[in-house]
């Protein structure tokens, strides 16, 4: 059973999301927040799977509420989606460089709620390829941090070209393709070099491509 925690200052967005996620054989909704504060205290309370979390938010704001709990070593597990009326609110960004998971357009259709639900809990991507490529040129244009080619020395060659390719928006099917291996293989290349570099997910692993000068704008074919 996935568990889900809604944070959202909109009752009536709450109710629309629980309906939905709670109408799912396995995924439950566990609890609600109406701000920032409100979320991280049950973050700690109830330790859910995931975290649906609107940006703009009183007392404390989503962003904020996301750098709170992804900064906690003891919810390392929780994954954290934020909600945006916008495709490509500025605030995603930064979101992701704080340790969201990703992002999720609040009138995005049902089915794909669920599906990027059940993708970003079990580590899997949470964007479309496509959604996810703009998010990525959005980031680096807007990215003011200089390049850190360290940190990379215990990858394998491999995993500096899997990187890569995540970096550059490619799904782990798209990967195997490109490699000529097996999604399964494409996926544990993934996994292991998120493990060696500490990213919590896809997401990270992303900004890291970015950050350590491994993949740069204008790469995004």
């Amino acid at each position: 059973m996935i568990r889900v925690l809604l944070a959202d200052d909109q009752s009536l967005v709450r109710a629309g999301f629980r309906a939905l996620l709670d109408a799912q054989p396995d995924i439950e909704v566990v609890g609600e927040a109406a701000d920032g504060e409100e979320a991280v205290a049950l973050v700690r309370e109830l330790r859910p799977d995931a975290v649906l979390m609107d940006i703009r938010m009183p007392r404390l704001d989503g962003l904020a509420a996301t750098r709170t709990i992804t900064g906690d070593a003891e919810l390392g597990a929780v994954k954290v989606v934020m909600l945006t009326t916008f495709e490509l609110d500025e605030y995603v960004f930064e979101a992701i460089r704080a340790g969201a998971s990703g992002f999720l357009v609040k009138d995005t259709e049902p089915e794909e709620l669920l599906r990027a639900v059940r993708a970003v809990v079990h580590g899997d991507a949470l964007l479309s390829p496509g959604v996810t490529r703009r998010l990525i040129e959005e980031f680096a244009a807007r990215s003011k941090g200089p390049a850190d080619p360290h940190g990379l020395d215990e990858l394998t060659e491999r995993e500096r070209e899997v990187m890569a390719l995540v970096g550059i928006g490619l799904s782990n099917e798209e990967i195997a393709r490109r490699l000529v291996v097996s999604p399964l293989t494409a996926k544990t290349h993934v996994s292991r070099t998120m493990v060696k570099l500490g990213a919590r997910d896809r997401a990270q692993l992303v900004v890291r491509a970015y950050e350590s000068g491994l993949v740069r704008p204008g790469w995004l074919g």
